[in-house]
């Protein structure tokens, strides 16, 4: 396991940090099981630092009669430990044979909240997005999306500073545009 280049911190007083990315990319939640993506979290060789380490997205299939699980709800879950988060400049989504791309309105980055699990045997470090129920621009396309993190809440979510009903939240309307994939122009779309 290494630490990424990518990320670094910034140091704003003796305990706040800015996390920055060099350039955050789509995540697309069809990508194939055991594909690897950077995620951010507390080292748990030591707390009080923050890094950025390469995971694979998926549960380890040994614990969960050979199935891996990629998501988790949010709903009545708690998240104690192992918090992480997934660094992404929009989500993908596909409906039928039609692809979208979801980005936020004021084209932020974001980060996806998510929990990972420890390497075990000969599956890797790992990570599953945490989910909530869709917003109203995305409910007209698929019921859930991942927990939206927004920068000044990255803190926030790796120390456990508020409760998580407070940052698992479904996002409120006109939170996304959402543009058609495909080899032609894109079209962009608002929920009015």
């Amino acid at each position: 396991m290494h630490t990424f280049a990518a990320a670094f911190l910034a140091t704003l007083s003796r305990s706040h940090y800015v996390l920055e990315m060099e350039s955050p990319t789509p995540f697309d939640p069809s990508a194939p099981i055991g594909t690897r993506r950077a995620i951010i979290r507390r080292n748990p060789d030591d707390a009080s630092e923050i890094e950025m380490v390469e995971a694979v997205w998926g549960s380890n299939p040994r614990f969960s009669d050979g199935e891996t699980y990629r998501f988790v709800r949010s709903e009545g879950r708690t998240f104690p430990s192992h918090r992480c988060l997934v660094p992404a400049s929009e989500f993908h989504m596909a409906v039928g044979q039609k692809r979208y791309r979801v980005m936020l309105d004021g084209g932020n980055h974001f980060y996806l909240a998510a929990v990972w699990e420890p390497a075990m045997g000969d599956w890797p470090l790992c990570y599953r997005v945490v989910t909530v129920a869709a917003n109203r621009e995305v409910a007209r396309y698929q019921e859930r999306h991942g927990a939206i993190i927004h920068r000044r809440q990255v803190m926030q979510w790796l120390d456990h500073a508020v409760p998580e009903g407070e940052l698992l939240e479904t996002p409120p309307a006109r939170t996304f545009l959402i543009e058609e994939l495909g080899p032609g122009p894109s079209q962009r779309t608002l929920a009015l």
